[in-house]
Formats: structure tokens, sequence, C-alpha cells
């Protein structure tokens, strides 16, 4: 269930077919996104700057009517071109036939030009494409063109006609050809004046503001990109490739190329792309030790099953033709003598072939050894398996010899040393076998009166078929397993073996099994 969980955790769904860097990119670009969003908020700025101009407008149009109000009737025409210079629009006022009357800009300059956009820069041409495409996406609401009527009535101006049937202030936003915006406000007068008030102004400076702003933020959102786009290179550049290096190293020693392949490392990296390349590594390196000692104990196999096959078919060729039955005899004997032989290699290949693989997958437990190794001895007692050599074991005290492990391995591990120790021992021999603690560690010390291990062969001994055998011993006897059956438990156990000559000065050998203390695991 767990396995499962993580899985689906783990899984990928919409993003499963883009690669690592994409992924990267989109999440940056993505962020980059939002902050593109502020395009769109400059139209709301800009509707906002609309509002309060028109608001504005709307204000000094009052106060001018009520000035209007207020001054004689000769007066009018310098209120109005006055007020129109000052505050920069042009104001026209419409009698109540709806004839124009007064005009600001009768006499005088202009406070406002409508501009060509054929005449303008490339770079307004651009501001303007801009403008169109952000409304489109923003949704801003269509203005209606900035026309001035040729004959310039009351009737043109329906803000006009408007706030004189209502009695109120009434606004319009138009859009000019260069697509600025202009704003009007139009104020029915009260008696007696009985006329329209009408103001009108190219807000230029509203665009102006809108489009400043927005350079400003597409500066910094090129600079954002561009930072993003460099750091997405670098994210790229230092996960993506060395992902991709160990993927191809784990791809080539799948199709078998694994002695040839060289996994990065990564010494100089501390993060997880480091530990993931050393964790590769290693497993690659491990693999191929462990091809190789497939490799090298198939081969060895194969060369140790050869000799006792090559013996027994002489034996059986040799039959045939042999008529004597005491020879027949020794044919027959040697032919039994080469089935058992066989039969031993096999179960002892069949043992040690499985031992790793039954090691990984074992459950330790806590082992008293001093228990163990006391069963072990009264067995082999009980059954004669020690001849006439003598086994001593000094017990330790009970719960002193702990270890975490399997306990049936552990058990095969010690027999045999046992059986190897009794073997080179000579008759009457003694073989003193002692487990104690030692720090953080648990000591088993297995001594003999044989004639030792040379110091050239102390190595080789553990090697599978290696056998250094004395020369009083029947041929075959043994596979040359046994040693390295032991070396594989407490390997597995994360002990250690091997083999020096006895501490007293006395003639042996010695055994020495190193296995971590319970306590420290």
């Amino acid at each position: 269930m767990e396995r499962s969980d993580n899985g689906a955790l783990l899984a990928l769904r919409w993003s499963s077919r883009w690669s690592l860097g994409a992924r990267i990119l989109a999440v940056n670009i993505f962020a980059l996104a939002l902050l593109a969003g502020g395009f769109f908020y400059l139209d709301s700025f800009r509707s906002r700057e609309l509002d309060q101009r028109l608001e504005m407008i709307s204000n000094e149009l009052q106060l001018i009517a009520d000035a209007l109000q207020k001054v004689p009737q000769e007066y009018r025409d310098d209120l109005i071109r006055q007020a129109g210079q000052t505050s920069g629009q042009r104001i026209r006022f419409y009698g109540a036939d709806g004839r124009r009357q007064i005009d600001s800009w009768e006499g005088i300059e202009p406070s406002y030009e409508l501009r060509d956009p054929a005449s303008e820069p490339w770079q307004r041409h651009v501001a303007r494409f801009l403008d169109k495409v952000i409304e489109r996406v923003a949704g801003t609401e269509r203005l209606h063109a900035f026309v001035e009527p040729r004959n310039d009535r009351l009737s043109s101006w329906p803000e006009a006609v408007e706030a004189q049937h209502q009695g109120k202030i009434v606004t319009e936003v138009r859009r000019a050809p260069d697509r600025t915006p202009v704003l009007s406000a139009a104020l029915a007068m009260p008696e007696p004046s009985q006329g329209v008030l009408l103001a009108t102004i190219n807000a230029r400076d509203v665009i102006r503001n809108v489009r400043a702003e927005r350079f400003r933020l597409g500066v910094v959102l090129a600079v954002v990109i561009g930072l993003s786009v460099l750091l997405s290179s670098f994210l790229a550049r230092t996960i993506v490739l060395p992902l991709k290096k160990l993927a191809w190293a784990a791809h080539s020693v799948r199709q078998g190329r694994s002695r040839e392949v060289q996994v990065p490392r990564l010494p100089t990296r501390q993060d997880e792309i480091g530990l993931l390349a050393r964790a590769v590594s290693d497993m690659s390196l491990a693999l191929r030790q462990r091809i190789d000692a497939t490799e090298a104990f198939a081969a060895d196999v194969a060369h140790e099953l050869k000799n006792p096959l090559a013996s027994m078919r002489s034996a059986v060729d040799a039959l045939s033709t042999v008529k004597d039955p005491e020879l027949q005899g020794r044919l027959l004997a040697v032919v039994r003598d080469d089935v058992i032989r066989i039969d031993r290699l096999i179960s002892d290949i069949s043992e040690a072939s499985r031992m790793d693989a039954e090691l990984s997958r074992a459950r330790f437990e806590p082992i008293d050894l001093g228990v163990m190794i006391k069963g072990i001895v009264q067995a082999r007692e009980e059954r004669g398996m020690d001849g006439d050599v003598r086994v001593a074991f000094a017990r330790p005290r009970l719960d002193t010899a702990v270890i975490m492990g399997d306990g049936s391995r552990m058990a095969r591990a010690i027999g045999n040393l046992l059986d190897n120790a009794v073997s080179f021992s000579p008759p009457g021999g003694l073989v003193q076998i002692a487990a104690t603690r030692d720090g953080d560690s648990v000591l088993i010390r297995i001594e003999d009166e044989g004639p030792g291990v040379p110091e050239s062969a102390r190595a080789e001994i553990f090697n599978r078929f290696h056998s250094l055998r004395p020369d009083s011993e029947e041929f075959g006897k043994h596979s040359g397993l046994g040693l390295a059956i032991a070396r594989a438990v407490v390997d597995g156990h994360g002990g250690q073996i091997m083999v020096q000559d006895r501490e007293d000065g006395t003639q042996g050998a010695c055994f020495l099994i190193r296995l971590p203390w319970k306590g420290i695991i």
C-alpha cells in the first residue's frame, strides 16, 4: 500500500511528457505571467485617471456656470475665453435656440490640437498598437471617434442635448484620431440664461502617463525575463545535465556494458544530486563486482564439476572392457565416490549461491552467541563429528556476546570453521572456541593445533573452491566452499573474518570473527 501511495504521489499527469528543463522554465515563466498581468492593471489605472479628469472638468464647468450667472452679459465672452485658456479646455455656450453663441477659441490660439497619426513617428504607431492589443485582451469598452461637427450646434452634441433635457452635468469620453481620449462635459444653465455650457479637452497626458508606466513595467519585465531564463538555464545545467549523464550511465549498465561505464560521482556537490550520483556510482560498482563474482563463480563451478565427471567417465568407459571382478569393484568405488563428491559440490554450490540473497532478505534478531555455540558443540559431541579431537568452549556470561543476526546462518558459519579446525587438528588435538565482548564488537576466536596457515595463503583460503587440505585427508572429501560460505555469512552480518597465528606462540591457526554488538545496531 505504501509503495502504491508513493507512486501516486510521484506520478505526473498532464506534464509527464515535458522534460525537466521545460518544467523549470515553465514554472519561472508562469510566475512572470502573473507579473505581466500588471499591463492589464494599467487599463483600470487609465479608467480611474479618466474618471478623475471628468470629475475635475465637471467641477470647473460648474464654477464657470456660477460665474456666468454673476457677471454682466458683456463680460461673458472674456470670462469663457480666459477660463478655457487657463484650464486648457475648449468651452462653448449654446443658446436656448441651439446656436453657438460663445467659443473660447475665437480669436486666440487653440488650447489643444488633435494630431494626425500619419504625421507621427513610428514609435507612436507601436504605442497605439500596444494600446489596441491591451484594450482588446482586457475587454475595454470601445469608444466612439471624436469628430468636430461641421455645423456646430447644440444638437451635434448628444451630451449637450441630454444635459438640456435632464438639467444636470453629462460627461462623455471619445477617441481622437491618434487614439488619445477626448473628454467632454455639458451643463444646462439655469434661468435666465437658458443655455448649455460645453467643455471639451484632449487628455493626452492621461495616455502619456499610462504609456510611461507601461514602458517602466515592460523594462522591469524584460529584465526579470532575462534573469529568469538565465536562472532556468543554470538550474537546467546543474540539475538536468547531471541527471542525463546518470541516466545514460544507468542505460549503459542495463545494456550490459557495465565494465565500460564510468558513473560520475560529483564529489564536490553536497546536494541531493551529488548524493544520487554517488549512490548510482556505488550501485554500479557493486553490480560490476557482483557480475564479476558471478562469472568467476560460474567458471569455478564448471572447473570443479569437470574433474569428478572426467574421473567418472573414465571409470565408466573402463567398466565395459575390464573383466576382472576386483578391478571392476575398484572402478565402481571410484564412480560411487565421484557421485558423492558431485552431490556434495552441488549442495555446497547451491548453499553458496543463495547465501547473499537470503541474507539480504533475512530479518535479524538478537542472538546470544554463547548459547548458540554451546548448542553447536554439544550436538557435534553427540553425533561424534569431531572423532578423537577435543573441542573446548569457554562460555561467556549470559547476554554478554549478543549480536543481531540470522541464527541458522551464523550457526552454519561457526560449524564450517569448527569442521575446518577439526580436520587440520592432529589425533587427540584440542580445538578451543571462545566468544567475548570487545568494546562495540563481539569477538569469536577458534584455535586449533594444526599446521597453521601460511601468511601468503591467508587471503586465498576464503575464496570459493580454494582447498588447502592436509595430506592425510582423503581427496574430494571437501568442496572448498566451507570458508567461503563462512566469510559470506560474516560479511552479511557486517562483520570481519581473518586468520592469524596463535597468540600463545604454539603451532596452529587462530580464526577470528568480529561482529557488531547488538547495542550499536
